[in-house]
């Protein structure tokens, strides 16, 4: 237990530092102490219960289930988003700004960003960021083949061009279908210079920015023509298949469930994307939970950005 005299000078340094706002060097030099010692005594401030540092969590915030996401799926961080609603679209609008104010947070001069197409939670991400102009040196990958439909192929160019011009980097396009027509033909397009030339970063990628598919291609994905057969999906429903990540098909586990499928993909395969530093799943909304526990299952994703609907079916 600590004397009268530390506990006098120790309730001086604590006083001094959370109600006066004085910093640790400036204590220390009224005080004639080492910065050392000053942080020690805050520290034992606190195991004397002279300091109570407590946290108030604002309506809207969850950070229990963000824990408990944590701990369950060993994740670098959950970031769970208050939705009104248990709604696909609701969620997708809520899930857009906040993961957007956390690229801006932590996206770094030289990152290589991969970003998945064919996403309608990146898309909006995208479209909720503001310009980072101090960043330099950013180069932004298509990790999945953004070439389909006419009508829709502007989606994924939209997701890539928009995101580079907002860091002030380069884009980095993917020029292929996400889904070729066989394995000899997607075998030929890997083999293309400049297809070639983006999937060889993906080794370097230091983020990688994904959404989460159902078994079930979602309207974006329909849209898109890179969509497998009505039997093909049969086929992977009878593997044990329940989401994809980029279109590889993954079991309850996060096990690949995708063998007949997985030749004809243009895009990251699993071991890259779980090799990256950050692999950041945008995700939620019931029709998407199970698809969402396997890939955290199967650490496709080291951080997620989830409502928390969705979260607390995870958690249960």
């Amino acid at each position: 237990m600590a004397s009268a005299e530390e506990l006098r000078i120790m309730t001086r340094v604590a006083h001094m530092y959370y109600t006066e706002h004085i910093r640790q060097p400036q204590i220390a030099a009224r005080l004639g102490l080492s910065q050392a010692r000053v942080s020690r005594l805050l520290k034992k401030a606190e195991t004397e219960g002279i300091v109570r540092i407590t946290v108030a969590t604002p309506p809207g915030t969850h950070p229990d289930l963000e824990d408990a996401l944590q701990q369950r799926y060993g994740l670098k961080l959950a970031l769970v988003v208050d939705a009104a609603e248990d709604d696909e679209q609701h969620i997708i609008n809520r899930l857009g700004p906040a993961a957007a104010y956390y690229l801006e947070a932590t996206l770094r001069s030289g990152d290589v960003v991969g970003i998945s197409s064919w996403s309608a939670s990146l898309l909006a991400t995208v479209d909720a960021m503001h310009p980072l102009p101090n960043l330099t040196e950013v180069r932004v990958v298509q990790i999945l083949g953004g070439i389909g439909d006419p009508a829709a192929a502007e989606h994924a160019t939209r997701l890539t061009d928009r995101m580079a011009r907002l860091v002030g980097g380069e884009a980095v396009h993917l020029p292929s279908p996400g889904v070729a027509g066989s394995a000899a033909s997607a075998k030929a397009l890997r083999e293309d210079p400049f297809v070639s030339a983006a999937t060889d970063l993906f080794d370097e990628l230091t983020l990688a920015l994904i959404g989460i598919g159902a078994l079930e291609p979602s309207r974006v994905v329909a849209a898109s023509g890179n969509v497998f057969s009505a039997e093909e999906l049969d086929d992977l429903r009878a593997a044990g298949a329940v989401g994809d990540v980029c279109m590889r098909f993954f079991d309850a586990d996060g096990r690949p469930a995708d063998s007949a499928t997985a030749d004809r993909v243009i895009g990251i395969d699993p071991e890259r994307l779980r090799a990256a530093p950050r692999s950041v799943a945008v995700a939620g909304g019931r029709r998407k939970t199970e698809a969402v526990r396997a890939a955290l299952r199967g650490g496709l994703a080291n951080v997620l950005i989830t409502d928390h609907f969705t979260a607390r079916r995870l958690t249960d």
